[in-house]
């Protein structure tokens, strides 16, 4: 039976390179099979320059990873 993996979820990362990692789901790609899990698979993006932001900036942020690659934690009997 498998268990439905819910935005707010704790999971396990079980397979690339963040294996072994615990993180709570940010979001649900339902259509492409991907979630991004907060702290897990960290990318630095490029922010054009604004009249906010006159210089412009890198900014590290989430990637997604596909959601055979997590397991869901449960309260009862986390590892």
């Amino acid at each position: 039976m498998a268990t439905k993996i819910r935005k707010g979820d704790e999971v396990l990362v079980i397979a690339g390179d963040h294996k072994g990692n615990k993180g709570k789901i940010l979001q649900i790609l339902s259509s492409k099979n991907r979630v991004i899990v907060e702290g897990i698979n960290m990318i630095k993006k490029h922010e054009k320059k604004t009249q906010d932001n006159p210089q412009g900036k890198i900014v590290e942020r989430e990637a997604s990873i596909h959601l055979s690659n997590v397991k869901r934690l449960d309260k009862t009997n986390s590892p």
